[in-house]
């Protein structure tokens, strides 16, 4: 393992960070802070609580997840794409650099700087609404675990988009309705019982519901099988990955 290597691209990914801050990390958390003040003060004071859970608080795990799904996207398929897009991928393809430590390099980074956007809007939400974490271990657990997932999931669409305009198609009209389906403003089980059938097709579901157990101890799936939905997809990832850089995919030619 070149561990030399996988410093060079994720310290080089960081740095790329910290001189677009504004819009790497202040931007994100101004826009999640929004909806706090809007759907956790005005309209979470007309509603009723959830789960014996008051409904600013009860978004708080959802408006983390949302960010972290789009925010880990975004930091992986921008990173990847653009070298592709310069040519300079070719000088990481021809180092002695293994595919490997190549994803370990870039998804590190980009799940490293959406743990922190995440880490941030808890710390803000405080601000906001009154928060206990009964179970930081598994809290923590899910962050990194969807942080990576979707990392991977970002350099996959990066190596995939061919131009910027394919590079939002899928977070935007794929990711970011899922999101708002998948429970993260209300919990599953107000809707009538065909949707929430429907509702376990999608992927967010789990992610967001064992999120907020890991708060509240209040779910919409049982925690183990959305721990093991998030472990699937982490495989589906890696295996596609294997696949990209075993055939060159859009790498090499």
């Amino acid at each position: 393992m070149n561990l030399y290597a996988i410093r060079a691209i994720y310290n080089f990914e960081m740095a790329r960070t910290w001189r677009t801050i504004a819009q790497s990390i202040i931007s994100p958390v101004v826009s999640t802070s929004l909806y706090f003040v809007v759907f956790g003060s005005a309209i979470g004071s007309r509603m009723s609580d959830i789960g014996g859970v008051s409904y600013g608080a009860f978004l708080v795990p959802g408006l983390i997840m949302m960010t972290l799904l789009t925010q880990s996207i975004s930091n992986a398929s921008f990173g990847i794409y653009f070298p592709r897009f310069t040519g300079t991928i070719y000088e990481v393809l021809s180092a002695p650099v293994s595919p490997a430590e190549i994803v370990l390099g870039y998804v590190g980074a980009a799940a490293t700087k959406a743990v922190m956007v995440g880490s941030i809007i808890l710390a803000t939400s405080a601000m906001f609404v009154d928060l206990q974490v009964l179970h930081p271990i598994t809290m923590f657990l899910f962050l990194v675990l969807t942080a990576m997932t979707f990392s991977m999931f970002g350099f996959i669409i990066g190596i995939w988009a061919d131009n910027f305009e394919k590079l939002q198609i899928i977070p935007l009209l794929v990711v970011m309705p899922l999101t708002f389906l998948g429970g993260s403003f209300y919990s599953i089980n107000m809707l009538p019982e065909f949707w929430q059938k429907v509702s376990l097709f999608n992927p967010v579901v789990y992610l967001v519901s064992g999120f907020r157990w890991s708060f509240y101890e209040i779910s919409d799936v049982n925690v183990t099988v959305s721990i093991a939905m998030t472990l699937v997809f982490l495989g589906v990832c890696i295996s596609a990955l294997y696949w990209i850089f075993k055939t060159g995919y859009r790498l090499k030619n």
